[in-house]
């Protein structure tokens, strides 16, 4: 087999996950195809509905019927966007797999640039977000003291990531090796090691719709993440706990404006600050150990990652 035809055997499966992303699906999977096969490289491309709640499953099995090299996932509620991407990951197949959104934000035209970095040597190639066009204020703020507070307690650096990534087969391999049920595979992929590369790019505007990530939902996410990758919370105040101190900071400054203004009885002042101090610690070490004690809770339980409706017809990938 000559260099050529060993270049146009291998494959690359693209895994997008989806929530009522049915508007603009058909037009996506053409363009990626494209992008794919323009590399010399044939391509199949997983879709994962997330429980979607127009006709992402319709028209997902519809371009499964009518191209050959789509296939479909549809989980049988929203498991979330990790599960979503874990269950793509599970199905894919080939000599590499691109992980990408599927609202439009990242722009195919970067899987020949992957492709080119991956041709080269790289096990994982990484699209890193020069801004965060399109985000409301408060989640630009809190994503990205999220991702520098994750990059200072883990050493991983998430300053900037995104989920748009390639990955070569054996770093496939080994991150679905990995034991743990809840997987934080942003985090994962930089602490498996290999050879990494990063593409920074500029994030498009969303096709349709806006995001689904509401502040609450983000908050929620940053911990789960934070304490499924590392015990780094058991060492730093949790949300609650800083809740809490400024709560007892709070009532510390009347306590001390009080007395100042000799409107409290001699000694009081110092047994209320040390109380509430000693509150505000032990409601922080409560709220960490309780966020792990959640976690190995949900760990020993060992309940599927995610839970499949229907799949369309087509190739499985073979368990590693």
């Amino acid at each position: 087999m000559n260099s050529a035809e060993s270049t146009n055997s291998k494959r690359v499966t693209v895994v997008i996950p989806l929530l009522n992303e049915a508007r603009h699906l058909d037009g996506l999977v053409g363009e990626v195809v494209r992008r794919v096969e323009a590399c010399g490289l044939s391509a199949r491309v997983v879709l994962v509905d997330d429980g979607s709640t127009d006709d992402t499953w319709a028209v997902i099995r519809q371009l499964a019927d009518s191209r050959p090299e789509v296939a479909g996932i549809s989980l049988a509620r929203n498991f979330g966007k990790e599960a979503a991407m874990l269950a793509g990951l599970e199905a894919a197949d080939g000599d590499a797999v691109i992980v990408m959104d599927g609202d439009g934000q990242h722009p195919p035209a970067l899987i020949a640039d992957m492709i080119a970095a991956w041709r080269d040597g790289a096990d994982i190639v990484e699209a890193t977000k020069t801004s965060r066009r399109g985000q409301a204020w408060h989640q630009r703020l809190m994503s990205s003291a999220y991702n520098r507070l994750f990059s200072s307690l883990t050493g991983v650096d998430l300053v900037g990531a995104t989920d748009y990534r390639l990955l070569s087969k054996p770093v496939l391999e080994h991150l679905l090796a990995l034991p743990e049920r809840d997987l934080f595979l942003r985090g994962l992929c930089g602490w498996l090691g290999f050879r990494q590369v990063a593409l920074p790019f500029e994030p498009e505007i969303r096709k349709a719709g806006d995001s689904r990530f509401t502040l609450r939902a983000l908050g929620a996410y940053a911990v789960r993440s934070l304490v499924s990758f590392t015990s780094a919370p058991l060492h730093v105040v949790t949300l609650a706990g800083v809740g809490f101190m400024v709560f007892a900071l709070v009532l510390g400054a009347q306590t001390l404006w009080r007395w100042f203004s000799h409107q409290a009885v001699e000694g009081f002042t110092t047994v209320i600050l040390l109380l509430l101090v000693q509150g505000g610690v032990i409601m922080l070490a409560l709220g960490i150990i309780g966020q792990y004690i959640g976690q190995i809770h949900t760990e020993i339980k060992r309940r599927p990652r995610y839970i499949v409706r229907q799949r369309t017809a087509g190739p499985r990938r073979a368990p590693p």
